[in-house]
């Protein structure tokens, strides 16, 4: 029985990771593509040069940084039979795949530091 829940959720991403990427490579994706959009969410972190805003920026980068937009988008791809679309939906998987497994989670409104990893962390017993 896992008694790290911040290592399960890694792990669980990790997996993410490896299946998006498999994926990717079984419909023939374009690695050139996958490398120049991939880092492409983490423009979402530009709320953060308002420091008014924190509310705004911490809600930007969890939408952009869950995967229901992603899920969204391959289910578009799908309906419309898109492969650009299911491609970027891939990427965008294993972008936020990637980010979780570094441990990089979804953010609070109040700072940029915890994440919802991080805090996952601090509530374990010792």
């Amino acid at each position: 029985m896992p008694t790290r829940p911040d290592l399960l959720l890694r792990l669980e991403a990790l997996l993410f990771l490896l299946a998006s990427l498999f994926a990717y490579s079984a419909r023939h994706g374009r690695w050139i593509l996958f490398a120049a959009l991939f880092l492409l969410p983490d423009l979402s972190l530009l709320g953060y040069l308002t420091r008014n805003h924190k509310r705004f920026a911490a809600g930007l980068y969890n939408a952009v940084h869950s995967y229901v937009g992603p899920l969204a988008l391959w289910f578009l791809a799908w309906k419309g039979h898109s492969e650009m679309l299911g491609e970027g939906a891939l990427i965008w998987i294993a972008h936020i795949a990637f980010d979780r497994v570094l441990g990089f989670g979804l953010k609070y409104p109040e700072a940029f530091q915890p994440t919802h990893l991080q805090t996952v962390r601090v509530f374990r017993s010792s």
